[in-house]
């Protein structure tokens, strides 16, 4: 039985990764008003294409519908700020970029990353569909355009005269329906002689930490590099360098140029790419036994609470992340199990979780509670986290992360 086509090679698609039951949109919170009204739940089931390897999930709403509201705010992350930094600063030093370059971001969110660039007095651009951060940039002085891209888009700019030495695409291949369209606009943009940056989160990762939360809506790709490098050659982009990053769980940084150059290409990518050999993405083997270590994670967490709770022991959250709302809904967390969570991101407080209701809180609520512990949700930000609420530790409460297995840590 099929479902669906696959969005890069339209092959049939016949392999199911996981299925996570039905769940709302990850990032479509709730105004307290708004609670008693009935949300809108869709299949979170994540397939295999036989053909290419990407894994995928079907489209339900469009960008708008998702984006239009969007609640994510990069600069609320003091360690996402500084891996963007230094990014910035190894860029600048790699390429030469001086006031003379021009560096484009695609879903350059609130300017968390251009913002460094232009600082240095180099040419910068935003390209943010998702009004609210866009706003929060063109505040901070980054130029930015409000719509999607895609090759209708990247015309436009060329048109404009636009034709920078840096592309930066960052966390956001995973969200595009178009696949095909956006690369394509990718390789239109970049100049004869630029270097294109992606950032995404490492499939093999995925599957080798049981990263299930990792999985939602809006994220309707996962790559591997093998994957990823048919889709860029697809559209006569090379990966000519790649970098493996500890950022969301594991991301690769791939390098890309025009293949009409013939830069060569460096050892990382032929290493990385016999790792994923090695562990069985090119074929059907790495994907098997996934959905079954998903349902014992979903089993550790859920008896973590219930424990916790005959124990006459609370468990508050920390975040309110995309990853967070699907592990909450496939465990079927309540408020009597985790009386709320609280965020940084003054936008999303005064909120309730999609799907659980969690009211989501600033932080200070958290310190006034004196919970016995605090349930990182947002576990790739775990260090961070822990590092802000260490005095959690003078009423002797205890952290508690969920991947890469259910760890209590004092």
């Amino acid at each position: 039985m099929t479902s669906g086509a696959c969005r890069f090679c339209a092959e049939p698609l016949t392999e199911t990764l996981v299925d996570l039951g039905p769940s709302p949109l990850a990032n479509s919170f709730v105004s307290p008003a708004n609670a008693a009204a009935t949300e809108t739940v869709y299949p979170l089931r994540a397939h295999v294409c036989s053909a290419c390897r990407l894994v995928q999930l079907p489209q339900f709403e469009p960008p708008e519908h998702i984006f239009h509201d969007y609640l994510y705010y990069s600069s609320y992350s003091d360690s996402w700020l500084r891996h963007a930094e230094r990014y910035a600063e190894a860029m600048v030093a790699r390429l030469g970029l001086d006031s003379g370059s021009e560096v484009i971001e695609i879903a350059s969110n609130d300017g968390y990353l251009l913002q460094y660039f232009h600082a240095r007095q180099i040419r910068v651009l935003g390209v943010e569909p998702a009004p609210g951060p866009a706003a929060v940039g063109i505040a901070k002085g980054i130029p930015t355009e409000t719509f999607y891209f895609g090759r209708a888009a990247a015309a436009r700019l060329k048109a404009a005269g636009h034709a920078p030495q840096l592309v930066i695409a960052n966390n956001v291949l995973p969200h595009v329906p178009d696949l095909n369209d956006f690369v394509a606009g990718l390789a239109t943009l970049l100049a004869p002689t630029g270097c294109l940056t992606i950032e995404l989160p490492h499939l093999l990762e995925l599957i080798a930490q049981t990263q299930f939360d990792t999985i939602y809506h809006e994220h309707l790709s996962y790559f591997s590099l093998l994957t990823a490098e048919r889709v860029f050659a697809h559209h006569g982009l090379v990966v000519v360098d790649v970098e493996e990053l500890p950022t969301h769980g594991g991301s690769l940084r791939l390098f890309l140029a025009h293949a009409d150059r013939g830069i060569q290409v460096t050892p990382n990518v032929a290493a990385v790419r016999q790792r994923e050999i090695a562990a069985g993405l090119d074929g059907p083997d790495a994907y098997r036994g996934f959905a079954a270590r998903t349902e014992a994670r979903k089993r550790a967490v859920v008896d973590f609470l219930q424990t916790a709770r005959r124990d006459g022991k609370t468990v508050l959250a920390y975040g309110a992340p995309a990853k967070g709302n699907t592990l909450l809904n496939y465990c079927g967390v309540t408020t009597e199990l985790i009386p709320f969570t609280v965020d940084r991101n003054p936008h999303k407080q005064g909120l309730l979780l999609p799907g659980t209701h969690l009211p989501i809180r600033d932080p200070a609520a958290l310190r006034a509670a004196r919970p016995d512990y605090v349930f990182i949700l947002p576990w790739n930000l775990r260090d961070e986290v822990m590092a802000q609420l260490a005095d959690i530790r003078i009423w002797g409460g205890a952290f508690v992360v969920s991947t890469p297995e259910l760890q209590i840590l004092r």
